[in-house]
């Protein structure tokens, strides 16, 4: 009994124990909750004065986030073989942050979240918002204990080697945090690295550097390496932002990820944001409609921080009424505005001073982006002539080190830090004109040499580069702040671009590289980092905005190709303005591209995107571009591309172009009949010289084949119509399309109809067409069921006189050996035909007889007959060899 005493005070005070250490943990994780408040609810504004704070959440703005499925890979089906196109690639749709670690559609929930965005999109407010809204309760809550804030750019600064512990240790208040519960509960822990592409080294680290304890101190990369790919805290779960060019780093660390991208402000937002900023409604509204009045400026303000700087600039702008839409027309002129807006701010030091100390700036920040630096202390200021006390344009950063406090210091912003960099390259100082610019041209080369390559960090600054040399920039700048300004680099900028005509076409051939390797589940990362650098270069050339300039640097540019892009409204502009100043382009191929209107859509999870202008679609100002007398564009091409009834409006109008020779729609493109008749308005028009339509796989029916008849019969011009993978064309559609096509009018040459539910008696229709067309001279009916009774009527057509087709298709079209007996009597016929393609159907051996009667005829004409190889045995060889002999001009083919 005494025993059995002991045993239960034992237990009870275990337990007891027990319930202590849990109200203690929960103690500590208020208390680091409300650590995380404090550290998190205020921001400073960029050019805010010491103790000038505003609230997170008064200033929050809500950012468009879409989703795209990169665990699955990007592919394309063989429509021109099989009629009908599907890409593989996700649908991009909206995501908020609250479904970040919901299960996807094979109920799967996703531990990493990739955040990506270009430079200001709001990478970091976001990062910090999930931080704070963590903290108060309002996010995570039931699944996050623990949320751990780490700065990709303070990791740079920090000590070699740290463990995982150390990171956690340097998020939580002085007090001992329960690391063992942490630990041992890594399901219940958030990490959010912020600022991937900040880090100067690679997480590609070897197998044997990786670690799996928690307490192990390891080189930084080894250490967040090990986390990204599960070596440790196997069950924890990641948030990393990273800008686009960050995403190389992250090639070998990540596996399955939910990669979510940030567009920016969408228009409601950007005038909350407005109202937000300006506090005072009568002003907000009044410096919104002003700024919304100007489209380029007002597109550019889907950037959060281009708002920002827009709405500060706005703010002193309208004090002195004075116009800033021409000079903010790029995202250079923004920028400048800003600087100009900050040299006033400081008039009360002497303008020598403040030119001094702008040049020091300059010199500053090239040197920093070139180490890939972001902080830096006074040492490192003094070399550049800077004192602390020249705040201009600066942020002090506290941070710990050991005991003691540091304070280091970055510019307001990476993109102005990219920014003042370009701005050193074009500045000159008279006195040493020739030596400066000597090695500043150098240095200019080795960038523009290293741009695109990996750990690429120089992108903004190129284009600010391209956007500072400016002539009437230039000009503006020197009398602003009494400086000259190099225009000298601009010829290695112009030979520069005129030498990389692979990357102006914005083609990319990497498919073949990864798709097969050992990184294919990466590929989508690849292409995205391609198609960043790529269409950056158009961005660069827009940002110039000098015509004489442009048109020389896309002198030799004759196609474009963008793929799998989303094209938000400014990337839209920028096309356009290339477009218009390409004086040889001549093939423009948009393939799996998403149009956004109205600056940037608001996705809806299920829903097809809605233009908020009925009036306008989502390729207007690609329209606006092809109709301007200076694009030469002859051939255009939208693969995949989801258009909607006002873009076929919009295209109709760009046939009435006398210029435009090919028109290539496919995939899912569908086409309504009211978009059908939309297109056809356009091609009857008698400016329209198109020659070559193409609308495969766009699921057009029966109904729209009396509006294309209508269109070959009024346009002359029209010689080739693709209407392959139109299932439901059928018999009926059939009927109507040969009204145009036995009409004298019709001038068309090349009708391919392969996969179209065509049957035998859509072959009636065709005999007559054969037998009344001058025109007519390639026919492909692949893929349809035409049979024995089709085949009879179309060999009635080809041995009319009247017959002029010399090609024939009539791949799997459900043909037997009875089918040969037919043909054989009209190859046999005198008649035009020189080719003719047989292959995929069950012709055996007593069909391929039958059909060398017909080729032994002295009337056959035919040059090229497709066989499918297990059609021809080897018993069949002797005759066929001998009827090659008889006639050499005969070649028999067979795809293998």
């Amino acid at each position: 009994m005494e025993t059995a005493m002991k045993l239960l005070n034992m237990f009870s005070s275990h337990e007891g124990a027990g319930k202590i250490k849990d109200e203690k943990d929960r103690g500590y994780r208020q208390k680091y909750m409300e650590h995380v408040q404090h550290r998190f609810r205020l921001m400073k504004d960029l050019n805010a004065r010491l103790g000038e704070n505003v609230l997170l959440d008064h200033r929050y703005t809500k950012l468009i986030i879409v989703e795209d499925c990169l665990h699955k890979d990007l592919r394309e089906q063989d429509v021109m073989a099989w009629g009908s196109a599907k890409i593989g690639k996700g649908q991009k749709r909206s995501i908020s942050m609250v479904d970040f670690f919901k299960a996807d559609e094979d109920g799967q929930t996703p531990q990493i979240v990739l955040l990506v965005g270009p430079a200001a999109i709001g990478k970091t407010m976001t990062a910090k918002k999930i931080m704070l809204d963590w903290a108060s309760e309002r996010l995570y809550q039931k699944k996050f204990e623990y949320s751990f804030y780490i700065s990709c750019w303070t990791l740079n600064l920090g000590s070699e080697q740290a463990s995982i512990v150390d990171l956690i240790l340097k998020n939580c208040p002085s007090e001992r945090p329960p690391i063992e519960y942490m630990l041992t509960h890594p399901e219940k822990l958030l990490f959010l690295i912020d600022g991937v592409d900040e880090l100067r080294f690679l997480l590609d680290q070897p197998e044997s550097n990786l670690c799996s304890d928690p307490w192990q101190k390891k080189p930084i990369a080894a250490t967040l390496s090990s986390l990204f790919r599960k070596k440790v805290l196997r069950e924890s779960y990641l948030i990393i932002t990273t800008r686009p060019t960050g995403l190389e780093k992250l090639w070998q660390c990540l596996g399955q990820a939910r990669y979510a991208e940030i567009l920016g402000f969408a228009e409601p937002q950007r005038k909350e944001y407005f109202h937000k900023y300006f506090n005072d409604a009568e002003e907000a509204n009044q410096a919104f409609h002003l700024v919304k009045d100007e489209k380029m400026l007002f597109t550019i303000c889907f950037v959060p921080l281009v708002c920002w700087i827009v709405c500060t600039v706005m703010k002193q702008q309208m004090e002195r009424e004075e116009d800033i839409a021409q000079t903010a027309k790029t995202m250079t002129g923004t920028y400048m505005l800003y600087l100009f807006c900050l040299l006033k701010a400081h008039r009360r030091h002497s303008s020598p001073a403040v030119h001094a100390t702008l040049k020091g700036l300059c010199s500053l920040a090239t040197d920093q982006i070139c180490r890939q630096n972001i902080l830096f202390g006074a040492e490192e200021m003094k070399k550049h002539g800077l004192e602390t006390s020249d705040s201009l344009f600066l942020s002090e950063n506290i941070f710990q080190k050991g005991a003691n406090c540091e304070c280091l210091y970055s510019f307001v912003h990476l993109s102005f830090q990219e920014f003042l960099a370009a701005l050193f390259y074009v500045l000159e100082k008279e006195e040493f004109a020739t030596k400066e610019f000597e090695i500043k041209r150098k240095h200019v080369k080795k960038m523009l040499a290293d741009y695109g390559k990996t750990r690429n960090y120089l992108m903004l600054t190129v284009r600010f580069l391209f956007g500072l040399l400016n002539e009437e920039r230039m000009k503006d700048l020197e009398k602003k702040l009494s400086y000259r300004f190099s225009p000298k680099i601009k010829s290695d900028l112009l030979e520069w671009i005129r030498t990389k005509p692979r990357t102006l076409s914005l083609f990319l051939e990497s498919y073949g590289v990864l798709a097969s390797g050992p990184y294919r589940a990466l590929l989508p990362l690849t292409q995205t980092l391609e198609k960043t650098y790529q269409f950056e270069e158009f961005h660069c050339l827009y940002e110039i905005q000098e015509e004489s300039f442009v048109r020389s640097a896309l002198s030799q540019v004759t196609y474009i190709n963008v793929t799998h892009r989303i094209l938000t409204k400014i990337d839209q502009v920028v096309l356009s303005f290339c477009l218009r100043h390409a004086p040889k382009l001549e093939s423009l191929g948009l393939k799996s591209c998403e149009f956004q209107f109205g600056d940037l859509y608001d996705f809806p999870r299920q829903q097809k995107q809605v233009p908020l202008d009925p009036r306008l679609s989502p390729i207007y100002l690609l329209c606006q571009a092809l109709k301007d007398p200076s694009c030469n564009l002859k051939t255009l091409k939208l693969w995949w591309c989801s258009l909607t009834g006002a873009g076929y409006k919009d295209l109709a109008n760009v046939l009435c172009s006398p210029r435009l020779a090919e028109l290539e729609l496919g995939g899912d493109n569908s086409l309504e009949d009211t978009s059908v008749q939309q297109l056809c308005k356009g091609l009857k028009h008698p400016s329209c010289r198109l020659r070559r339509l193409r609308l495969w796989s766009c699921r057009l029916t029966g109904a729209c084949c009396g509006d294309l008849a209508s269109v070959l019969i009024s346009n002359m011009h029209l010689t080739e119509l693709d209407l392959r993978g139109n299932l439901g064309l059928g018999d009926h559609g059939m009927q109507k399309l040969c009204d145009g096509l036995r009409h004298p009018r019709c001038m068309l040459q090349r009708l391919r109809l392969r996969y179209c539910s065509l049957t035998a008696m859509s072959c009636l229709e065709l005999a007559q067409v054969l037998s009344t067309s001058q025109a007519l001279q390639e026919l492909d009916l692949g893929r349809n069921k035409l049979g024995l009774n089709g085949m009879k009527l179309l060999c009635k057509g080809l041995m009319h006189a009247s017959c002029r087709l010399k090609t024939l298709v009539l791949r799997e079209c459900s043909l037997r050996a009875d089918s040969c007996h037919e043909m054989a009597l009209a190859l046999g016929h005198p008649c035009a035909l020189v080719e003719l393609d047989l292959q995929d159907n069950q012709l055996g051996m007593a069909g391929v007889e039958e059909l060398c009667q017909g080729l032994r005829q002295p009337g056959c004409q035919l040059q090229t007959l497709w066989l499918s190889p297990h059609t021809v045995t080897e018993e069949m060889w002797p005759d066929l060899r001998t009827i090659k002999e008889a006639k050499p001009g005969l070649v028999i083919k067979s795809h293998e």
